[in-house]
C-alpha cells in the first residue's frame, strides 16, 4: 500500500512558514554571534533586517521546492 505524501498548496505554505519562523530565530542569533567573527559588527536591529532578507528568500525557496516535489510525485504516481 502506497503512502500518499501529497500536500495542498496551503499546507505547503503553512509548513514553509513554520519552518522559516523557527529558522528566523536561529538566523537572528547566528547573525549576532557569527558576523563579528568576520569583522562585521552589527546591531540587533541590523541583524534583524539582514535576517528578514534571508528569511524571505528562504520562504520562497522552501515553498517552490515543496511544490516541485509534489509535482514530481504526481508524475510518478
Amino acid at each position: 500500500m502506497a503512502l500518499d505524501v501529497r500536500q495542498t498548496q496551503l499546507g505547503s505554505w503553512l509548513e514553509a512558514c513554520a519552518n522559516i519562523l523557527v529558522g528566523f530565530g536561529v538566523n537572528f542569533l547566528a547573525n549576532l554571534a557569527i558576523l563579528p567573527l568576520f569583522g562585521f559588527h552589527v546591531t540587533p536591529g541590523q541583524a534583524f533586517h539582514i535576517g528578514l532578507f534571508f528569511t524571505a528568500i528562504s520562504l520562497v525557496r522552501s515553498y517552490l521546492l515543496r511544490r516541485a516535489f509534489n509535482r514530481i510525485h504526481r508524475l510518478h504516481a
